[in-house]
């Protein structure tokens, strides 16, 4: 797959206009995508990311993969295996960084949402705050999801341990939290962002939802420790029966590249990607987020950005 991409990168400059003209045809390459178990929020944008881009680009193939999530599309990219992946804001900051591991040799596609992290419980349950959830079953998301990274940086901010103070529940299908909430196999399911399917279920449910975030102390608490979090909100209606924004923290999502592919394709999919930004955001809540600017706020450094993506971001005049 990788020396075909390299082989057709060059074609893929070409003006579809010669292949209508009697020049030389140009093909299509499939990049395949890497997102995560079915149910989640990663499957839902990654089937309209393609969707969209091969509508916009009809010499792009994007081809979404289920995958565990984060922490295996990080190898999978690594090894060649995967040439896009989706990757949550934690995952991806401890692989740039090297915590835990070498520093991963990934580039930056794109900034898809941000991720406010918060807990759903039953509207009818006693439960309020974070505090009133300790020695609860808590469903902390699917096996090898970003999710239960985000949850261990914002409960071992304000002094908790999701292994020791929770009786935690890893999933292996995201899909699986919301009945656990709603016939009482787990007190609360933990998620995050805007329009999160887990969240939107619990909520359409029968008994309703009640959110739970970090309260100001707490979020205070957890910023002075993990600074890589940000201050994010959800605003009211962004789930059933949600009349007011909730205050969390969080961070970016990201589509991760491997690092050798080419600057050429990296910056047709940057091209196709924002000249139809309008168009993904009606067709996803979510992927409104999805912008150029937005990639360039979110990127830990500059440099993490594919070169082929800032040769673009540069032309339309995002980043200098």
């Amino acid at each position: 797959m990788r020396f075909a991409i390299i082989l057709v990168s060059a074609a893929l400059l070409l003006s579809p206009v010669a292949a209508q003209t009697g020049g030389t045809a140009i093909p299509t390459t499939t990049l395949s995508l890497g997102t995560a178990t079915p149910g989640g929020g990663f499957p839902l944008y990654g089937n309209a990311f393609a969707e969209v881009m091969n509508a916009a680009d009809p010499h792009i193939s994007v081809a979404p993969r289920n995958t565990k999530g984060s922490n295996e599309n990080i190898p999978l990219l690594e090894k060649g295996e995967l040439d896009l992946a989706l990757v949550a804001g934690e995952p991806a900051y401890e692989a740039f960084a090297g915590i835990g591991r070498a520093p991963a040799r990934l580039k930056i596609l794109t900034a898809i949402y941000s991720n406010p992290g918060m807990f759903v419980v039953r509207a009818d349950s006693p439960y309020k705050t974070i505090r009133d959830l300790v020695g609860q079953p808590v469903a902390f998301g699917a096996r090898g999801s970003g999710l239960p990274i985000l949850a261990r940086y914002v409960l071992d901010g304000i002094g908790l341990k999701q292994d020791e103070d929770f009786k935690a529940v890893y999933l292996d299908r995201a899909g699986d939290g919301p009945a656990m909430v709603e016939d009482g196999r787990v007190a609360a399911l933990w998620g995050a962002g805007i329009g999160w399917p887990g969240f939107a279920a619990v909520a359409s449910s029968a008994s309703g939802a009640r959110f739970i975030a970090p309260d100001v102390e707490e979020m205070t608490r957890i910023r002075a420790r993990h600074s890589f979090l940000k201050p994010l909100l959800v605003p009211a209606n962004s789930y059933p029966k949600q009349d007011a924004p909730i205050a969390s923290l969080g961070s970016w999502s990201f589509v991760l590249t491997r690092e050798d592919l080419p600057d050429d394709v990296a910056y047709r999919l940057a091209k196709t990607l924002h000249g139809v930004e309008a168009t993904f955001c009606k067709k996803l809540a979510q992927a409104c987020e999805t912008t150029a600017s937005n990639t360039v706020a979110a990127a830990p450094r500059p440099e993490l950005i594919h070169p082929g993506v800032i040769r673009y971001f540069r032309e339309i005049g995002v980043t200098k």
